[in-house]
């Protein structure tokens, strides 16, 4: 196959920032290969930013646009572990969890990716030029759209497509029945990916469609240990174990722990929350590996 090379623009963006767009042509050395899984690949690839990320471990974090509080903690504390053991996350640069998982790795002086559903230079939503700005600089930014193509009918699918491709686990973390996220998800698995998900309450809109991702089979995420479990990696020696400050729900379950265990049954009791509240709170406390539920419906401090 004819080995190609790199094509160089240059461009500005609104706010004057002055980058360099390069254009990955289908055969060329920095195409990724990966998309070559798909059934009608990108003929090329435009590119702001380090093409050095792609070389690391990846995972693509996606979830709804309308997310919650308790999806943006769960996001931000998968994206602080993934990137703290040297994982690429990837993501659309959408509102939400998208962009909780992007400002998280930069936050932590990680690597991210977004991809575009528009042309490289155009920054989509329109809030969101100092997050292209700072992915431009500091990870990496592709899209398959020229320069200058603004949002149109169809292109966030074809978005989606490369984000399932590029990575070899999906984690959704917060998905209502109509969330793109879930289009990521369909997608990563016509490719075989792993698809993973976070169970969020049963009576939230916004976690729907991911808890039926896990009633469909998708890999449960209980802990940010599972996710680098899921490629691979063990958790870093030196992980952090201070706990960290919670909300209040969280706090009352985690103060009610302090014996060491308590029954699911009698957590509503002694925290004074609901059932609906307290099962939440364990979910999260699950995720952020500070608890571990046993078969028999006991609660108990990791």
């Amino acid at each position: 196959m004819q080995v190609l090379s790199a094509t160089v623009l240059s461009a500005k963006l609104e706010s004057g920032f002055q980058f360099e767009i390069q254009r990955w042509e289908r055969g060329s050395e920095q195409y990724p290969t990966e998309l070559n899984d798909l059934q009608i690949p990108p003929s090329e690839l435009y590119a702001i930013g380090s093409a050095a990320v792609l070389g690391k471990p990846r995972v693509a974090i996606v979830g709804t646009r309308n997310s919650t509080a308790y999806g943006e903690r769960i996001t931000r504390s998968l994206t602080r572990s993934l990137v703290r053991a040297g994982v690429t996350v990837i993501s659309g640069m959408a509102r939400g969890i998208d962009a909780a998982a992007h400002r998280t790795a930069l936050e932590e002086g990680g690597d991210t990716v977004a991809v575009l559903g528009t042309g490289i230079d155009v920054p989509y939503p329109v809030g969101h030029r100092e997050l292209h700005r700072a992915i431009a600089q500091r990870g990496l930014v592709v899209s398959e759209n020229p320069p200058g193509m603004t949002a149109h009918q169809g292109a966030f699918p074809k978005r989606n497509r490369i984000i399932a491709a590029l990575a070899p686990v999906t984690i959704v973390v917060e998905a209502g029945f109509r969330s793109g996220a879930l289009n990521t998800a369909s997608q990563a698995l016509e490719l075989g990916r792993t698809v993973a998900a976070v169970p969020g309450p049963i009576d939230s809109e916004q976690s729907r469609g991911s808890n039926q991702l896990l009633r469909d089979g998708a890999v449960l995420i209980a802990a940010a240990d599972d996710a680098l479990t899921l490629l691979g990696i063990s958790p870093p020696a030196d992980a952090e174990k201070a706990i960290p400050t919670l909300p209040d729900t969280e706090q009352r379950v985690w103060d009610a722990l302090d014996a060491g265990f308590a029954e699911m049954d009698s957590l509503p009791g002694t925290t004074g929350l609901s059932m609906a509240e307290c099962l939440a709170a364990v979910t999260s406390l699950e995720i952020l590996a500070l608890v571990e539920c046993s078969l028999a419906g006991e609660i108990r401090r990791r």
